[in-house]
């Protein structure tokens, strides 16, 4: 599971021109599924992702969390996170999960944060959306589950 974290002032998701969500400064995340991907997967990301010291504190370091901050989490589910173009030019996304495979992983992320006190909004999974992210910083972090220590 990978997951590209951006420190944002704000994001909206809008879809067949209405916004369907949107949140004011927290995190905005686009989160790629990759075929075998569990439970263990979201829930180390999602426990990396909420716990990310990123935030200035007094002095203006990078130094507190989203739960010190009480920010809010735009999720959005992104399959090309697992594009391949390592052949031609065209990506490939071979390693990415199966929709129907995918969306539930992707349930219980929102579920994980949730249960963690969190304001979360999503945008739509499958859907074809247009995101707008004012990125703070710009500040983004790259994660992925498969790194894990």
């Amino acid at each position: 599971m990978r997951a590209v974290v951006q420190r944002t002032l704000y994001s909206s998701v809008t879809i067949e021109g209405q916004v369907t969500a949107e949140i004011g400064p927290g995190l905005t995340i686009l989160l790629g599924i990759k075929k075998g991907d569990q439970e263990k997967d979201a829930d180390y990301l999602m426990d990396k992702i909420i716990n990310l010291r990123i935030f200035a504190d007094e002095a203006g370091r990078m130094n507190r969390s989203l739960l010190d901050v009480q920010g809010e989490i735009m999720l959005i589910s992104q399959f090309t996170l697992y594009g391949d173009v390592k052949h031609g030019r065209r990506p490939g996304f071979t390693d990415a999960e199966d929709p129907d495979a995918a969306e539930p992983l992707f349930q219980y992320c929102i579920k994980n944060i949730k249960k963690r006190g969190v304001s979360i909004k999503t945008g739509v999974f499958g859907a074809h959306m247009k995101i707008t992210i004012e990125n703070d910083g710009p500040c983004t972090i790259l994660l992925d589950s498969e790194k894990q220590i």
